[in-house]
């Protein structure tokens, strides 16, 4: 699924003219589940892996993971950003991998440029985003 989700992302950047190399994408989420700080399995290590090797620049936020820990696969040397307008507006895509409770949906919606979500977390955006936004 990993590779679906990146093709989407790659898909949505070029339907807005972007390429995904040299592109920053934000990806929402790093643990495996909502509102938790398990990352163990968490398909959001490939899909960071997946878009650095296309040549992305890719950072996270999650509120339950500050940093990333080296795991059985991956060792990614990453701090979480903290998720403001501010930020939001300095990335091209917002990837969302994990629907945390604690984050400001409304806030994404009004401040991200592209948004692929992979959870479901932005559908009721969807007017508000149009086709900034591409459910995966």
């Amino acid at each position: 699924m990993p590779h679906y989700v990146v093709d989407r992302v790659a898909e949505h950047l070029n339907n807005h003219g972007k390429p995904v190399k040299d592109s920053k994408v934000l990806v929402l989420g790093l643990a495996y589940k909502a509102d938790i700080d398990d990352v163990r399995e968490s398909p959001s290590f490939e899909l960071i892996y997946l878009l650095l090797d296309r040549g992305a620049k890719v950072d996270y936020s999650d509120p339950h993971c500050a940093q990333t820990k080296a795991g059985r696969s991956f060792d990614l040397h990453m701090k979480s950003v903290p998720l403001t307008p501010e930020t939001l507006k300095q990335y091209d895509l917002v990837l969302v991998s994990t629907a945390h409770s604690a984050v400001d949906w409304s806030m994404v919606a009004k401040h991200a440029k592209l948004v692929v979500d992979t959870r479901d977390a932005m559908r009721k955006f969807h007017g508000e985003l149009g086709d900034r936004l591409k459910l995966a």
